[in-house]
């Protein structure tokens, strides 16, 4: 074959019949396409409970339930895509997240935004499932570039939806942005169902042996994960890490209120808007820090940037702390910068190294394990830090963020590659 050789880039080409980008843009755009559920959710939610006539407090549990379902289907779909491929199960996933927000826009009680936001968290496991794995199944060569890619599209595309949804803030006009918003994300998601494909098992095997990253080619199944320390290890890492950036992402503005440093920071002016705050810092930080770690995990050993990334995340988070003690709103907001921007590489790191350390062929199914880590962070950053702060204080509950997003730092430094399973 005339593209035995190493290069994957031409194999790739041979198999598919063009460049195998055109998979990371389509799985890009489907990522882009669905970060409403995430990030626009604190722009909808007042207006949605004022349509219905209820307190924001009764319709805020929809958002982790949103986290949970869209962290907890991802193994079920993982598992699924690396026996049957990723079209159909994409096809599910365009009706799901672009049913969901239609849903929204006819819902006539507060259960029926319960069950369309449940129905596209769904959706939206899928698709980010599909999506990360593409990168990860294509490109063995650029993993964490190409992961990066699609997890940037997914913290940064809600800067798209913003402005439309904020311009439309009157109660009459919420059903139509609403309907028009899930008609774009279903037809972009089934876009990408109908372009992203896996490579045949045969090329996967191939491409890992000729990568000088990893020497040991055995595909390693779910169960053959679990029993391995290091996923042990990178699961006690991912809810660290993910527990001290959600952390910020969902109490920031809180805390800046609380110190009395809201109303001198710009960026958190008038409403202390936590949509404000994630609609210009948090999702350009994010979305960048993603791509420029995933690259130089690409050129450096993995789990020293993962060491860098995770230290830097919680002298971001100390720093926050430090900024409110002594005043600082400048320092307040570069802490906030600098705590998201090495936060969310996480979701470009660790599914290359899973990559990495246990082969392509399983990756959808033995990432999402990793994954449902999100839960338990989301937990830490919502109802765990919400505890903290009335029993010690704001300073002690982000002391305490930074601590443990420093200690997954140190302790990245202590990952080896897993030792193949004897027969």
């Amino acid at each position: 074959m005339s593209s035995s050789g190493a290069d994957p880039a031409a194999r790739a080409r041979e198999e598919l019949g063009y460049s195998r980008w055109w998979l990371i843009v389509a799985a890009a755009g489907a990522m882009g396409v669905i970060s409403p559920y995430q990030y626009v959710w604190s722009s909808i939610e007042g207006p949605l409970a004022t349509d219905f006539g209820v307190e924001p407090a009764v319709l805020a549990p929809i958002f982790t339930v949103f986290v949970i379902l869209q962290a907890g289907s991802q193994f079920p779909v993982g598992w699924w895509r690396d026996r049957h491929g990723p079209r159909r199960i994409t096809t599910l996933a365009a009706l799901l997240a672009g049913g969901g927000y239609v849903g929204l826009a006819y819902a006539t009680a507060v259960w029926q935004l319960y069950l369309f936001y449940a129905l596209g968290a769904v959706g939206v496991g899928i698709v980010y499932t599909v999506s990360v794995n593409t990168a990860l199944k294509w490109f063995p060569d650029r993993r964490g570039l190409t992961t990066g890619v699609g997890t940037m599209a997914f913290a940064g595309g809600s800067a798209l939806f913003v402005p439309y949804v904020r311009a439309n803030e009157t109660v009459g006009a919420y059903s139509e942005v609403l309907r028009n918003m899930g008609i774009l994300i279903g037809l972009l998601v089934l876009v990408a169902a109908v372009v992203i494909r896996d490579p045949p098992t045969e090329w996967q095997t191939r491409d890992e042996e000729s990568d000088t990253t990893r020497s040991r080619p055995h595909q390693f199944t779910w169960r053959e994960t679990l029993r391995t320390w290091q996923f042990w290890v990178m699961y006690a890492m991912f809810i660290a890490v993910s527990g001290a950036g959600l952390m910020v992402t969902a109490q920031v503005v809180s805390f800046a209120e609380a110190t009395n440093l809201a109303d001198r920071i710009r960026i958190l002016r008038a409403s202390l808007d936590t949509a404000t705050l994630s609609a210009t810092v948090l999702p350009v930080a994010a979305g960048v820090g993603r791509l420029v770690m995933g690259e130089f995990s690409d050129r450096f050993e993995r789990r020293r940037m993962m060491a860098v990334s995770f230290l830097l995340c919680g002298i971001g988070v100390a720093g926050l702390v430090y900024a409110a003690s002594a005043g600082a709103p400048t320092l307040f907001v570069a802490s906030v910068v600098l705590a998201v921007f090495f936060w969310s590489p996480q979701y470009t790191l660790f599914p290359s190294i899973v990559g990495e350390y246990y082969g392509l062929t399983h990756s959808s199914s033995n990432y999402a394990l990793l994954y449902s880590g999100k839960m338990w962070g989301g937990v830490f950053g919502g109802a765990v830090v919400a505890w903290l702060v009335t029993r010690t204080g704001w300073y002690t509950a982000f002391g305490l963020g930074g601590v443990l997003a420093m200690a997954a730092g140190l302790t990245a430094l202590l990952l080896r590659p897993p030792t193949q399973p004897t027969e």
